[in-house]
């Protein structure tokens, strides 16, 4: 039985080497706050909290989850006896909401459990694979030239699948041109929820495109309409902000509100609950691919893990590291080569912080201890 000693907060700023556009912000650099959980034996585990730094993509913010984190989830966490790292999940779930905040907890209890166990991460989650796809998201850019280069550069670096990003005004003209340029790379769009069944001639158009999906074509709770939506169109909709909790998945599933699902760790408060969504998107042969949130070194190794479990037989969005930083937060960067993607077999999470060059991009620091 572990119990945890102390809680470490910091919040960690770092700059990404392209800009990255979606349909309703910019992102130029990314803060993050990573969460360091240490054991009585001193045991330690670390995990990220990725939330968006404004309330677009959800209604977390780095703020908010620093909030949450310091006044609910830490004096919960000193409260629970780990033996699994689900233990602490099931704890932490009294608080409401706040997924992004709890990922990082129940992160670093998986990264902590399993590094003390001498267990690689993705074996302890019932990953079955060595390396994973991984394909490529990519932002709105300036012109259609702009976004063409982008995707000559990604597909040269021998990535599986091609994301991007639209929005109206940005949708078929780009992805029909993407399309002729590159007739064989598998492409799909994402929307982040903007459109509506008003735009529904716009989505007819896309699905005339040999897209491998529409990812998340309307607002999160339109789970009806995307059920309609899904009975118009021979492309899968593919379902990302709709589904913070099980319940939501299986609501999507009774409903056949998509045909692909999205699991991201952050979204869905962590490892446990990602890999209860797997089981259950298996059970009913949905196919599932692992998202980001441009992750640190630290939640990209956990979704590197998340993705070799069976379930997951799309490319993920697991680009290396140099993809979006100059310099990431463990010794080694995360590789993509040709495309692929090496599961760490090391202990926990398989890559070590680097604490040097995280602490100095540290904005904030907070160290909690058990009383």
């Amino acid at each position: 039985m572990t119990r945890i000693a102390s809680v470490q907060l910091r919040r960690v700023r770092l700059p990404l080497v392209h800009e990255f556009q979606t349909s309703s912000h910019a992102k130029r650099f990314l803060e993050h706050i990573l969460v360091t959980l240490t054991a009585s034996d001193g045991a330690v585990g670390w995990g990220e909290i990725a939330s968006p730094s404004g309330p677009f993509y959800s209604a977390e913010t780095v703020e908010s989850c620093w909030a949450v984190a310091r006044d609910h989830l830490a004096p919960l966490t000193f409260k629970t006896d780990v033996l699994e790292p689900y233990d602490l999940s099931d704890a932490l779930a009294k608080v409401r909401g706040n997924q992004f905040a709890r990922a990082g907890f129940d992160m670093a209890a998986w990264d902590l459990t399993s590094r003390a166990a001498g267990r690689p991460l993705a074996a302890a989650l019932g990953g079955t694979r060595a390396r994973v796809e991984a394909g490529v998201s990519l932002g709105i850019e300036p012109t259609i030239d702009a976004l063409l280069e982008q995707v000559a550069q990604r597909v040269a670096e021998g990535y599986r699948r091609v994301k991007l990003k639209i929005a109206p005004g940005w949708d078929v003209e780009p992805v029909r041109a993407v399309r002729a340029a590159f007739p064989a790379v598998p492409l799909h769009v994402d929307a982040n929820g903007v459109y509506t069944p008003g735009d529904l001639g716009v989505l007819t158009e896309l699905d005339g495109l040999g897209l491998l999906m529409i990812e998340q074509p309307y607002a999160p709770r339109a789970l009806a309409a995307l059920a309609d939506l899904q009975d118009r169109l021979s492309t899968p909709v593919c379902l990302d902000e709709s589904v913070e909790e099980l319940d939501d998945l299986h609501t999507a599933l009774r409903l056949g509100s998509g045909r692909v699902l999205n699991i991201k760790v952050s979204r869905m408060g962590g490892l446990t609950a990602a890999v209860r969504a797997h089981d259950l998107a298996r059970e009913h042969g949905i196919p599932v691919w692992c998202g980001g949130m441009h992750e640190f070194g630290l939640g990209r190794a956990a979704n590197v893990a998340l993705s070799a479990l069976p379930g997951f037989t799309l490319p993920s969005d697991v680009s290396g590291s140099d993809k979006y930083y100059a310099r990431d937060v463990t010794t080694e960067p995360i590789l993509s080569v040709d495309g692929l993607v090496e599961v760490p077999t090391g202990p926990g999470l398989g890559y070590d912080p680097d604490l040097e060059f995280i602490t100095a991009h540290t904005n904030d620091f907070l160290e909690l201890r058990r009383t």
